[in-house]
């Protein structure tokens, strides 16, 4: 009683409260446990959003959005537990679900799909699920793994002064001991063999706090640059690993889960220069960042203690999975009307996502992630990646969004996608006819 209560005195809105319409958002978070820093920051962010839509909207389309989170500490067993706890919560069920974990993910697939409820998976999860034919609710937006690893490939052309000169270069594919790992070998394969340098993939076994035998490993192939594909405790090791044998840290270039102040902070001195790639931007720079610290965080509002983590990257990537999911209510409302609406619904509205440069504006999210526009047959809507560098205090962008490359990933992922409906048994929907 005390909890809702303090809800409706704040604006913000749970499950089981009394407004007449409501549209329910679970929000499977992970505050405790060895991801909890990151966690917290993510899913605060993201339920900020929530409430700041609730306080400054009433909600979308006049539909309050009600939130309840399940603690799953990132372990697959709990995230199915929290699932199934919330997925038929509020008057017309879950609108969505949001794990930030590809394991979880991996684990409710099936169950979603049948039970009608989208995934978003906003950096992570399968990468061939952008082929919505046959992955009709599950939505890797914004960007993928897979288009991130092509990204990097080409940012290191940029820094070599072009793609050509890739051609009879080394480089060290330093990887975490895991499927999530392993995710990316095959593209980096298929871009050394468009490009004709040499790959030497090292791997590191979880979770990754012992590196000295791959860093001397590292020291002898003496590679033109190291991809690092890390996670958690990995990062901060490889930069410190990489420090000890001379290897600079700006030819190591990571993905974006290796690419948050948890990463670089814990190393000291030793990140500043290190380069990892982005889906969203951090700072406060951003209207939207801005307003929420003012109509929140400045009236007791905010759903995180320390205000420092305002602006972060994870906190960002928050507001932004709220910002993708709200939008998705937003054009999914604009076909089936302004009332709570279904996860079938609301799969439309994922599909159907127009986030231009206009909306952007309006949003107040300019350039803070790239353009997105999704449709049935490209769930993913993006593709772009930026790379940003640690100067010891901030990140700082060192491209502009790069595209993936679609000519090495279109047959990849059509060939994974085709596979994984033939041993499913799945007939893939014919996104002509889809409107």
């Amino acid at each position: 009683m005390q909890k809702r209560l303090l809800a409706l005195s704040l604006g913000l809105v749970f499950a089981g409260s009394a407004f007449a319409a409501e549209q329910f958002v679970p929000v499977p978070s992970y505050r405790v446990g060895p991801y909890a820093s990151g966690g917290a920051k993510y899913y605060g962010g993201m339920i900020d959003y929530l409430n700041y839509v609730n306080l400054k909207e009433g909600g979308v389309g006049g539909v309050k959005l009600a939130y309840e989170e399940c603690e799953t500490e990132y372990k697959n067993d709990r995230g199915v537990e929290c699932y199934e706890r919330l997925k038929k919560k509020g008057a017309t069920g879950a609108s969505a679900f949001n794990f930030m974990s590809t394991g979880i993910t991996y684990a409710t697939m099936d169950r979603a799909d049948k039970d009608k409820i989208p995934l978003m998976t906003i950096g992570f999860g399968r990468a061939d699920a952008k082929d919505g034919s046959v992955f009709p609710y599950v939505f890797p937006l914004v960007t993928s793994y897979w288009s991130q690893a092509t990204a990097k490939i080409q940012f290191i052309g940029q820094r070599l002064g072009g793609m050509d000169k890739l051609k009879g270069k080394k480089l060290v594919n330093l990887y975490h001991g895991s499927a999530y790992g392993k995710e990316t070998l095959p593209v980096l394969e298929a871009m050394a063999k468009k490009y004709g340098f040499e790959l030497v993939n090292v791997e590191v076994p979880a979770p990754g706090t012992e590196q000295q035998s791959q860093w001397l490993e590292v020291r002898r192939q003496q590679p033109d640059f190291v991809l690092l594909r890390s996670w958690g405790v990995m990062t901060p090791a490889a930069i410190k690993a990489a420090t000890k044998v001379g290897f600079p840290r700006d030819k190591i270039i990571s993905n974006w889960w290796g690419g948050s102040e948890e990463d670089v902070i814990p190393a000291g001195e030793a990140a500043k220069g290190y380069i990892a790639g982005s889906f969203a931007a951090d700072g406060k720079q951003f209207p939207l960042i801005q307003d929420i610290e003012k109509t929140l965080y400045a009236q007791g509002k905010g759903n995180l203690s320390d205000t420092g983590s305002i602006g972060t990257v994870n906190y960002n990537r928050g507001v932004v999975g709220g910002v993708m999911l709200v939008e998705a209510i937003r054009v999914a409302q604009g076909k089936y009307g302004k009332k709570p609406l279904t996860g079938e619904q609301i799969r439309w509205g994922f599909e159907n996502l127009n986030i231009d440069a206009a909306r952007q504006k309006a949003l107040g999210i300019s350039n803070m992630v790239p353009p997105l526009k999704t449709s049935c047959s490209n769930h993913e809507g993006s593709g772009y990646t930026r790379f940003m560098q640690w100067d010891g205090k901030d990140w700082k962008p060192v491209s502009n969004w790069i595209p993936a490359d679609r000519s090495v990933l279109d047959p990849m992922v059509k060939a994974s996608a085709a596979k994984y409906a033939q041993e499913k048994g799945i007939t893939p929907r014919d996104c002509s006819k889809e409107k």
